[in-house]
């Protein structure tokens, strides 16, 4: 484990970007680039489960700590994922208590939670290290939980009160497009939303946490208090660096035509 749930308890900033080719060889790249943390998504990236131990293996060399997008509070995905070797767990489309207490019992074996038991898994490195991973998990995993309904807006405070939920993510696309303002970050709703989550964060002592869409919006939103902050993904560093090259390429050639 590399002590991110650690970092952001003490209110350290860390940087993160998402993972959603599915691919090994690009986790690696964005691990060895400088993040402190890489969210691989299972719920909207190209690859599955069948893809995720390949990309927590290319990782595991890297600084950066590996969280994982599940597709739902089910407790199954979330116990594969973190068998798998994830060290925090993200759950999307969460819009009452009751969906946020399920996924973060899900986090935990009992008596804290609901997770399964197994020692041979990745997790442990297959029981060779599970009396350590075991006393060690409450105060390793981490556990997210995204902000991106309109309906958790009416539970921020009771969901970041509870046990084992360490950051509220907002997603600003869904979130405005629940609120009827899709991709209006500055409309009054969006910013009141944002501001009633960190609220409720603070309250608790926990975190907050946002995906933003261009880093300049860094200052505003480390500024109201967030801590886990991502932006960009391995997708789009490849579909810009490729059109980059393409349109360089295509400016050399025209003036070497018109010459």
């Amino acid at each position: 484990m590399k002590g991110l749930k650690r970092r952001l308890q003490q209110a350290e900033a860390v940087n993160g970007c998402w993972l959603n080719l599915g691919n090994p060889l690009t986790a690696e790249m964005a691990g060895l680039a400088g993040f402190d943390w890489v969210l691989i998504d299972l719920e909207h990236g190209a690859g599955t489960e069948a893809q995720l131990i390949g990309q927590l293996q290319g990782l595991s060399a890297t600084p950066a700590a590996p969280v994982v997008r599940v597709e739902s509070h089910d407790r199954r995905r979330i116990q594969r994922v973190l068998d798998m070797g994830a060290e925090g767990i993200l759950v999307p489309r969460v819009c009452n208590v009751q969906e946020a207490k399920e996924a973060v019992d899900a986090l935990h074996y009992p008596p804290q939670g609901s997770r399964g038991m197994a020692k041979m898994i990745r997790a442990t490195a297959f029981a060779s290290r599970f009396n350590e991973y075991f006393e060690n998990a409450p105060q390793n995993i981490l556990g997210a939980i995204q902000v991106e309904t309109a309906e958790i807006l009416d539970h921020l405070d009771a969901v970041a009160a509870l046990e084992g939920v360490d950051v509220l993510f907002i997603g600003p696309a869904d979130l405005t497009m629940s609120l009827g303002i899709f991709g209006q970050f500055d409309h009054t709703l969006f910013l009141e939303a944002v501001q009633a989550t960190v609220d409720a964060a603070q309250k608790a002592r926990k975190q907050t946490g946002i995906l933003l869409f261009n880093p300049d919006d860094y200052p505003r939103y480390h500024g109201l208090g967030m801590r886990m902050i991502a932006c960009g993904s391995d997708g789009s560093f490849v579909a810009e660096g490729a059109r980059k090259m393409a349109a360089g390429l295509q400016d050399r050639r025209t003036r070497q035509t018109q010459s």
